[in-house]
């Protein structure tokens, strides 16, 4: 990982959605539709207390902000965005 969270900060890939179908047949492309609110937690920073790297999550629609490295999109999140942890 070439990122570094500082502090309460986490950095979360998206998880792969898979391609939606509508009922009538027709394929939605992924640029129509929203970013889902769940990932994997790739590093955490050094006050990160109950997730660990490796961690499944699901987030606040609105939380953190956006980064894209080596073309794969990121997401820095603090700890308190975290709304849960998927078992």
């Amino acid at each position: 990982m070439k990122i570094k969270p500082l502090k309460d900060k986490l950095v979360v890939k998206y998880s792969e959605e898979e391609t939606e179908k509508t009922a009538g047949g027709i394929y939605v492309p992924d640029v129509a539709k929203e970013k889902p609110q769940k990932g994997g937690v790739e590093a955490i920073g050094s006050e990160v207390k109950d997730v660990k790297v490796g961690d499944s999550v699901i987030f606040d629609k609105y939380a953190g902000s956006k980064i894209t490295v080596d073309e794969t999109e990121y997401l820095i999140i603090k700890e308190e965005d975290i709304l849960g942890i998927i078992e």
